[in-house]
């Protein structure tokens, strides 16, 4: 079963609601728009000519703020990764009527096809994203890499490069599924899983939980879960890879800009062996948190309920500002490495300032004033403006499924119970696949809920005035 709505009126109408209530906007002042089109025209190129370089974008087809290309060659039993990444300062000030903005939005905000972006999207989306066969200003970043996957030297530049193709994720993995992906692709697959053993050698973990979507045809608005494809993965890995450089190199230097996740604390771990033993998943006591993370299987039942109540092991990331002394706490806890935010300018203010940092220090020379300025107030900018993205994409998310669900009050559902409330056991989460909604739900007998287990819960709410869904077993 399919079930769409079909008044995307309503829908974006709503949307523009939740943009009021969290006061955004996907405009600009005109000031900052005029000031953004004079820096699209006036940009200068770097002397440094790297467009020798077949450079190509892997993203999530249609998208425009294209932030990375990569290229990766053999070198003897190792590999060389070039990595370059939209120079947004080629074209943002500091002080300017664009960095202001900038530092009042933090990041870009998705939701549906409703995104309120960082920059004008006559930079985002042109003069500064990585679009094919355009010449554009870049951070070029080379990393070497060892024949286990380790790296083992960086470097970053600025450089004029040119991309040779905009690739999608779900081409280029059919092209890897049928043996016709070219030599490139062939070794960021060979660099991805080589990064993703040593990964799992480090302690660090991923959860692999299905991805919420909202798929949008015309007036048709449609829910699904879907995995991540093998070759986002193995994309995500050289993103990884080129922000533990970036933070070597920074805490090296002893100043920069990191992403940071406390370790968890004892109790949170005890706490999930006693969710694991109430799901009847067995979890040795000698068995490490992240190498049972990856005996987990998504599709299970009990295993799904498991991999959410590990997402609390994953809150409280945020990002720290140092100068002259490391950070007690440099680590990210998830990743089992230092490690910082530079791969993604064009859409998070914290990566253009860590960019900086890194091809300061590359180039032996003093850090920007205008960055060291900023670096101990960028983490309560971007705490703030990531509590805001989250709170838009969870509204618009909850909008879409009340909408879709409306006409079906009263209907039963096949689902899951994937989470238990502690301090009330008959309430919870549960996940229903066909359409892919993951709501509220109680237990309408008052019996604590069954977490794990397959249910038929019964649509009791769905209300898009007020962007609730709720349902009872």
């Amino acid at each position: 079963m399919k079930v769409l709505h079909t008044d995307g009126d309503e829908l974006r109408d709503g949307i523009a609601q939740i943009q009021e209530e969290l006061g955004v906007t996907p405009s600009f002042p005109a000031e900052v728009e005029d000031a953004a089109a004079q820096a699209a025209d006036g940009a200068v190129l770097p002397g440094l000519d790297r467009t020798d370089i077949p450079f190509v974008t892997i993203d999530p087809e249609g998208a425009r703020d294209l932030d990375q290309a990569l290229h990766l060659e053999r070198d003897g039993d190792g590999y060389v990764v070039h990595y370059a990444i939209a120079d947004v300062a080629a074209f943002v000030k500091p002080g300017d009527p664009v960095d202001v903005e900038a530092h009042r939005r933090g990041e870009t905000l998705y939701g549906a096809d409703s995104k309120v972006p960082l920059h004008p999207t006559v930079l985002s989306e042109g003069a500064a994203s990585l679009l094919p066969d355009q010449e554009r200003p870049a951070l070029l970043w080379t990393i070497k890499v060892d024949e286990t996957g380790e790296g083992t030297d960086v470097d970053v530049v600025r450089a004029r490069v040119r991309s040779r193709a905009q690739l999608d994720y779900a081409g280029v993995q059919a092209q890897v599924d049928a043996g016709t992906a070219d030599e490139m692709i062939g070794l960021l697959r060979e660099v991805g899983e080589l990064r993703m053993k040593r990964e799992a050698a480090r302690g660090g973990v991923s959860l692999p939980l299905p991805e919420q979507e909202i798929d949008i045809d015309g007036d048709r608005w449609t829910l699904s879960f879907r995995d991540l494809l093998p070759v986002e993965q193995w994309n995500a890995q050289i993103s990884l890879l080129t922000g533990m450089a970036a933070a070597s190199l920074m805490v090296y230097a002893r100043v920069g800009l990191l992403r940071t996740l406390p370790p968890p604390e004892p109790g949170e771990v005890q706490r999930l062996h006693r969710t694991a033993k109430a799901l009847d998943i067995d979890w040795p006591a000698e068995q490490l948190y992240p190498d049972f993370i990856r005996s987990l299987d998504p599709a299970k039942p009990q295993h799904a309920a498991m991999l959410l109540a590990c997402t609390r092991l994953l809150r409280g990331a945020g990002y720290v500002g140092f100068d002259g002394e490391v950070p007690e706490q440099p680590e990210h806890a998830a990743l089992a490495s230092e490690y910082a935010h530079v791969t993604a300018p064009l859409r998070r203010l914290a990566d253009r300032y860590a960019s900086e940092v890194c091809v300061a220090l590359c180039a032996g020379d003093d850090v920007p004033g205008w960055v060291l300025a900023k670096l101990h107030d960028l983490p309560a900018t971007m705490q703030g403006s990531g509590q805001k993205a989250n709170a838009y994409e969870s509204a618009v998310v909850d909008l879409v499924e009340s909408a879709v669900l409306r006409p079906h009050v009263g209907q039963g559902f096949p689902g899951v119970v994937v989470a238990v409330d502690d301090e009330e056991p008959a309430q919870g989460e549960v996940v229903v696949q066909d359409p892919a909604i993951e709501a509220r739900v109680s237990s309408k007998s008052g019996d604590p809920l069954p977490l794990g287990t397959h249910v038929e819960a019964v649509l009791a709410e769905a209300d898009p005035g007020t962007r609730t869904v709720r349902f009872e077993v």
